[in-house]
């Protein structure tokens, strides 16, 4: 167990704070909801309804979406673009480790590397393919949300139910998405510039401390 903590510190404290920060977005997030609801003329939800309702979808997938998407797109757009003197950028002088052909006779090389063919070229780009499936399931699942929620609202004051193919025109949907897009992006536009010049001793995200600031990468 104490090798698995150790191995694995960096993940389990990030999702132990996933964990705690989606519990507390529960907590508060179903007393704002039926908060609504009462103020609206609507009857207070339960626990288990609150996790049903598109109140809760949504407010959790549009936060997702939009990390998965910064993701996504930082992965992709660091194959191709460099930012000189940042450690989140390839370097301008050399040749990347990461650029290299996979050897399939590689020491506990991965399976779809001496696997080879359609497999090893599908593995080389897995980790955008899978942020990028991410992306679009919070997507849908935000949308989906979004239009239950939306339609709660209608029916509590009466007014028509919205369909799916009015909704995606729909200036709350698309509000609620770039809200939290422009935020990721001006986060990952910090990082990239913030780390030509700022330092963060022992940090894999930061040059080494006595690094000039034209230095790019690590």
């Amino acid at each position: 167990m104490k090798e698995f903590i150790k191995n694995n510190s960096l993940s389990l404290t990030f999702f132990i704070l996933f964990a705690v920060s989606l519990g507390a977005q529960v907590a508060f997030g179903i007393k704002e909801y039926n908060n609504d609801l009462i103020d609206d003329g609507g009857t207070a939800v339960t626990l288990s309804q609150y996790f049903t309702s598109g109140h809760f979808i949504e407010s959790t997938f549009e936060n997702w979406e939009s990390e998965f998407l910064q993701m996504a797109l930082l992965v992709l757009l660091t194959i191709f673009l460099k930012e000189k003197g940042s450690s989140e950028s390839k370097s301008f002088d050399k040749d990347e480790e990461v650029d290299r052909e996979p050897d399939p006779n590689r020491k506990d090389a991965p399976w779809p590397v001496k696997k080879g063919g359609f497999i090893l070229k599908l593995y080389k780009h897995s980790l955008t393919i899978a942020l990028f499936i991410l992306f679009l399931l919070s997507f849908v699942a935000h949308f989906y949300g979004s239009l239950k929620d939306q339609n709660v609202q209608n029916q509590l004051k009466g007014k028509a139910l919205e369909t799916a193919g009015d909704y995606i025109a729909d200036s709350r949907f698309w509000f609620e998405s770039f809200q939290n897009w422009q935020s990721e992006f001006l986060s990952v536009f910090a990082i990239i510039v913030l780390s030509i010049y700022l330092r963060q001793q022992g940090s894999s995200q930061s040059k080494p401390v006595d690094a000039p600031h034209y230095e790019t990468g690590e």
